[in-house]
């Protein structure tokens, strides 16, 4: 990951995740790789190795720029408008599903 400076840390809110899973594979029945929540507004999206890409379609639908990782372990944020990834010190030890 990079320190390089993104120019969308203003979007950051502490939204709660919407769903302990990709909530929108949920509603279809759909299954899904790895979880992203986006930064805004909360919204657990699956990852774009998953077959239906629900993060990244929250994305362009929403203009939401900055996803989270939503698995255990992982600390990184990416931002779609600055296609740049990075972490924050103080947002380590980010929420995961369970």
């Amino acid at each position: 990951m990079t320190t390089a400076q993104c120019g969308h840390l203003d979007t950051i809110t502490d939204a709660a995740p919407s769903a302990d899973g990709c909530e929108d594979c949920l509603r279809v029945g759909s299954t899904w790789m790895h979880l992203r929540r986006c930064t805004s507004c909360g919204h657990v999206g699956c990852c774009d190795n998953s077959p239906m890409r629900h993060a990244t379609a929250h994305f362009h639908e929403t203009e939401h720029p900055i996803i989270q990782s939503f698995e255990p372990g992982e600390d990184w944020l990416w931002c779609y408008a600055d296609e740049l990834g990075f972490e924050i010190e103080s947002m380590m030890h980010s929420p995961a599903h369970s």
